[in-house]
């Protein structure tokens, strides 16, 4: 047997890296031609490679005897048939001899997504063999985009996807969620068998559309795989003949001399659930997760964040950070998703050599804020171009190339045109702490905590200042100006985006010139507190104190209960008795008394 010189390389990629498509031109009675793994309709074919790369023959004579495959192939036949032909034979050769380290990564990544695969098949009635097409479809890589927008470990193009629930948008896209993009697959290939009742015919409608099997099968006048073959786009021709021999490499592979290394598994994790924005970096750095680590978990999230419109979005995080997460949550939440965060939390968090510089000033509402610049990582994405190189693309982003590979598992050097590329970049980001207000030193914060745990009878016995500061809550307007967005404007009066929105009934961030914005700000002012009589102190020790308390409803933090009603969140913390940042629903805290 020949495989001809020309040859596209396995689209099929794995770790970001490319393997070559298995493409070849057989000369036999049904020849095998240009072939693209990717699930690829017939039209993306003329987006492929402007020239065909050279790959050495394998010889006139096959190396395997074909008596052994036939056999093999019997034994290992279950549902879907596995029919010895001169192209199935082919690329049993093609994977031994000429893409063996794709063959070998393939067994080193069945523990990882196998046990996903075979429990969705066993609950959809589904033979079991059809885990092997994910190899052939995306070289189980989960974020693997292919150069027609198809992507994920079962190459769903975008409306596809859709079609099946699956969620796409500028922050999520469960094209690349092992677990709903093969529950996805499963629904799409149990309709294509009922559509054909063939196996066969169903895998290869998969790769090029069922629309297409169906003109395959009126131009030819056959009902089967092999029958409609020479009428089939010539990139579904060796789709089913691929199947086959990885089928069978996953099998026999030892017998030829390729073992896995390194084989990889499941990292433990448990979930927490979402709602809001999100700002992951500063998620992982406040946890103590490894970016990569997160991003693994959660293949699906394509952006460093998650938008403010999330709700109960399921974070995989590892099991072995879950428990700090856990008893940290409020805190950890509470600096990645407030306008400021904890001075102290935040603060500790930064390293020295992180940060570039500090700017303390006083805002508008007299706050006291600490504007720290520090270097911050960033996730980015660039789609190679004809002509580049790994060299190129590191010397234009300042990073190292042996970081490049890393970060997009290539082990080569090889990459190919449209393939997108994962760096890093640092940026310089400002991160602003709202500081104890100016003169309050950590003494009279535990002060005020103590005045406001006071008894009455205590209270009684004290001398009544003739005024006090208070933070009072004041209501104010801002007209939209020409070109103004509510980003601008929340930054503007130091308001949350979410809060600015709620105060003015927006749904959407859609504002217009000249447009009327309430605007709730909160500001110290002196207040005057009259003296009480004699009298009015005796009603006031006779009755029970007039104790504020606030009930916790699910997703309060302290930093909100905080901002809500004006307090500090160490007294709030110091009043409760509350020594870490950790709140239950129903928990009464004591808000004034």
């Amino acid at each position: 047997m020949k495989i001809s010189k020309k040859v596209f390389w396995l689209t099929a990629l794995f770790a970001g890296s490319m393997c070559g498509t298995i493409v070849a031109e057989i000369p036999q009675q049904i020849g095998i031609e240009d072939q693209d793994t990717l699930g690829i309709a017939a039209a993306a074919d003329e987006m492929a490679m402007d020239a065909m790369p050279e790959i050495e023959e394998i010889g006139q004579h096959p190396s395997i005897s074909s008596a052994l495959l036939k056999e093999r192939f019997s034994k290992l036949e279950k549902t879907i048939p596995l029919r010895y032909h001169e192209s199935s034979h082919e690329f049993v050769e093609y994977f031994i001899y000429k893409k063996a380290r794709f063959t070998q990564t393939m067994m080193e990544r069945m523990p990882l997504y196998f046990p996903i695969f075979e429990k969705a098949l066993q609950q959809h009635n589904l033979p079991q063999e059809l885990k092997y097409l994910s190899m052939i479809e995306s070289g189980l890589n989960p974020q693997v985009l292919s150069r027609a927008r198809a992507g994920g470990l079962w190459q769903f193009m975008p409306a596809t996807g859709r079609e099946f629930g699956l969620i796409q948008d500028g922050y999520i896209d469960e094209r690349f969620d092992p677990i709903k993009s093969t529950e996805a697959a499963c629904k799409y290939l149990k309709q294509l068998y009922r559509i054909f009742g063939d196996w066969e015919m169903a895998l290869a409608s998969y790769n090029t559309g069922p629309g297409n099997v169906k003109r395959a099968m009126r131009r030819s006048g056959g009902t089967t795989f092999w029958t409609i073959y020479n009428a089939l786009p010539r990139e579904t021709r060796s789709y089913v003949p691929q199947y086959v021999a990885m089928n069978y490499m996953m099998n026999f592979g030892n017998d030829h001399g390729i073992f896995p290394e390194n084989l990889e598994f499941v990292v433990p994790s448990d979930t927490i659930h979402i709602n809001g924005h999100v700002d992951l970096m500063a998620f992982c750095q406040q946890s103590g997760i490894d970016f990569e680590v997160l991003n693994k978990l959660n293949p699906q999230i394509v952006k460093t964040s998650l938008p403010e419109h999330t709700r109960n979005f399921v974070l995989r995080v590892p099991s072995m950070r879950f428990t700090y997460l856990k008893n940290n949550r409020a805190a950890i939440m509470d600096s990645c998703t407030g306008r400021y965060a904890a001075a102290k939390t935040l603060l500790a968090s930064l390293d020295d050599d992180q940060v570039l510089s500090t700017r303390q000033y006083t805002d508008a509402q007299g706050n006291t804020i600490k504007a720290v610049t520090k270097l911050s990582t960033q996730r980015a994405t660039h789609t190679v171009r004809s002509g580049e190189s790994l060299a190129l693309i590191s010397r234009k982003y300042g990073v190292d190339i042996s970081d490049l590979k890393r970060w997009n598992g290539i082990r080569g050097t090889v990459i190919r045109r449209g393939q997108r590329l994962v760096y890093h970049k640092e940026v310089k980001e400002v991160v602003k702490v709202k500081l104890p207000s100016t003169g309050k030193t950590e003494e009279s914060v535990e002060n005020q905590a103590k005045i406001a745990l006071v008894s009455n009878k205590e209270e009684a016995t004290e001398t009544t200042p003739e005024a006090t500061t208070r933070l009072v809550r004041k209501q104010s307007t801002h007209i939209v100006r020409s070109g103004e967005t509510l980003g601008a404007i929340s930054e503007k009066y130091n308001v949350g985006l979410s809060e600015l929105k709620k105060w003015n009934n927006l749904h959407k961030s859609l504002i217009r010139k000249g447009q009327r914005l309430v605007i709730y700000t909160e500001v110290m002012e002196q207040v005057a507190l009259a003296k009480p009589s004699s009298e009015s102190v005796a009603r006031e020790h006779a009755g029970k104190s007039n104790v504020k308390y606030h009930t916790v409803q699910r997703g309060d933090t302290l930093w909100t209960i905080s901002q809500r009603y004006g307090l500090q969140i160490e007294i709030l913390k110091k009043t409760n008795n509350i020594q870490g940042s950790s709140i239950k629903p129903g928990q009464k805290l004591v808000i004034s008394g």
